[in-house]
């Protein structure tokens, strides 16, 4: 167990991993006036101590707030990090450091602090169907990487604690070149603040999160086609947690047959695969197919012969689990929203987009893509209980205003992919990845992907790595028994940390 020795709120209640979280928290600390906050940056310490990976470590956590200022250095966004810092390492040893954020875009950093990298997490009876009314639950996490590495979590503006100040415009946050310039400003002003410009530096990337990876591995080198100052920071490596990289439209037929691998293996979790089937091999095999007969039988279109499209139905439906007259019916091509709804309809149930282990029923649908979805609809309500009152009680966090765990109508649809707010096309991303890494011989890649993601699916970050001049010599693909976020479960966590582990302690050359 963790014990908790905060320096500003000694008398904090701790929670053990069996305790039930509170239902009250302490009163809020009065707050500064906006000047004195742009003054003073709020802080906000605690002194722990716990065991990860196996490694028991004493560690500082830190809420701090860093600002953004304009180039008159007037203040235009408020920007919070959450960092643990370990505080009994031998002396002289150069800790690397993992800067991390989700995606969304408009989401905080919730998801990876709550759920794989922080020292505490949320702790469901059940992971994929999890209790979604009070109370819930907090556990120490021996998975964190804290043991090999310091961990900063970084909220965006708009998210989380973050916020744009008066001096700015939600134009200079909410895009996809904005957003990597001011991350880029968080994380040198953090390794400045540290001292840390020695310690070796990673990314752990999730969804849209993917994307500002790419672009702030590019970035933060510097140069005057970047952010106009010769920055000389480089990282070690980058990880991609459903990856999503590629925003140029994903039509055409590649689509389907990037999606078969993932739903070939989720066909297989619910025992609509052959008897004895495992992820990893429906997976494979349905590369295998797509390789040798699918992607031909697609392109062939409507000159395919009727023999050869039952045929190709037949393994389609071997493969998903879906009869050969539902595939026929539909062209041989079946779309992961299509086949969430119709694997198990004979059940009444319906698969999550997100992660396909979970489930509701079929229908009634309120038609909301994210409160409606099986898996996000049954996780939310824990992870966000969990991050406001581990954050309030546990680190003594105390500021009167609400943590924004994911802002769709402020930031997710004004978000800029270079044509324009609310555009929701872009381009594939992943080049600027591949800029990254030619321009640093050193930078290496962990793509992290989890066999039941219908969203971000397997084939999809295959193929985006293949095809954006990524260098394959320095890439590791992972694959977990999971979903879009590849550490829900008691599988999956494990295995993830180890990973991680395993990719920030490899030595340099």
């Amino acid at each position: 167990m963790m014990t908790n020795v905060p320096a500003i709120a000694a008398a904090l209640l701790l929670l053990a991993p069996s305790a039930v979280l509170a239902q009250s928290a302490p009163a809020a600390a009065p707050q500064a006036s906006t000047a004195d906050a742009l003054a003073q940056p709020r802080r906000f310490e605690s002194e722990h101590r716990g065991t990860f990976g196996g490694a028991a470590i004493r560690y500082r956590a830190i809420v701090a707030e860093h600002f953004i200022t304009d180039p008159a250095g007037h203040p235009t966004a408020s920007v919070f990090t959450t960092s643990y810092v370990r505080t009994d390492a031998p002396k002289g040893s150069q800790r690397p450091v993992i800067f991390a954020f989700n995606g969304g875009p408009g989401s905080s950093s919730l998801w990876l602090h709550m759920g794989f990298l922080g020292p505490r997490r949320i702790a469901f009876s059940n992971d994929v169907k999890p209790e979604t009314v009070p109370p819930f639950r907090l556990a120490d996490n021996g998975d964190s990487p804290l043991d090999v590495a310091d961990v900063v979590l970084i909220d965006p503006p708009g998210t989380g604690f973050s916020r744009i100040l008066p001096a700015g415009k939600p134009e200079q946050f909410y895009g996809v070149d904005q957003d990597a310039r001011a991350t880029v400003d968080v994380i040198e002003q953090w390794i400045r603040e540290n001292g840390r410009w020695n310690s070796p530096k990673y990314l752990v990337s999730e969804s849209y999160g993917t994307i500002r990876a790419a672009e702030v591995a590019k970035l933060l080198a510097g140069g005057p086609m970047g952010t106009g100052r010769m920055d000389g920071v480089t990282l070690n490596g980058v990880v991609l947690l459903g990856q999503s990289m590629d925003m140029s439209g994903g039509s055409g037929d590649g689509q389907y047959a990037n999606a078969l691998p993932t739903l070939a293996a989720t066909a297989c979790y619910f025992g609509k695969g052959p008897a004895g089937c495992t992820a990893e091999g429906q997976a494979a095999a349905a590369r295998a197919f797509v390789r040798d007969r699918y992607l031909t039988a697609l392109h062939a279109g409507s000159s395919l012969s009727e023999e050869e499209r039952n045929s190709i139905a037949g393994k389609l439906s071997t493969l998903t689990g879906l009869e050969p007259e539902f595939i026929l019916g539909h062209d041989i091509r079946v779309d992961p929203h299509t086949f969430a709804r119709q694997l198990l309809a004979g059940r009444g149930l319906q698969l999550g987009a997100y992660d396909a282990r979970y489930t509701l029923p079929l229908s009634p649908n309120g038609g909301d893509p994210v409160a409606d979805d099986p898996a996000m609809g049954q996780y939310v309500p824990g992870f966000v209980a969990a991050l406001n009152l581990y954050m309030r009680r546990e680190l003594g966090v105390a500021l009167d205003m609400p943590y924004q765990a994911i802002a769709f109508r402020s930031v997710n649809s004004k978000w800029d992919y270079g044509y324009g707010p609310g555009i929701p096309v872009g381009r594939n991303f992943g080049d600027d990845l591949g800029v990254a890494m030619r321009r640093n011989p050193d930078l290496k890649l962990m793509v992290g992907a989890g066999y039941y993601d219908l969203v971000t699916t397997l084939g999809s970050a295959e193929y985006e790595i293949a095809h954006s001049g990524i260098p394959p010599e320095r890439t590791q693909f992972h694959y977990y028994e999971s979903g879009h976020m590849p550490y829900l479960g008691k599988q999956a966590r494990p295995a993830l940390a180890r990973d991680v582990r395993a990719f920030v302690s490899a030595p340099q050359r």
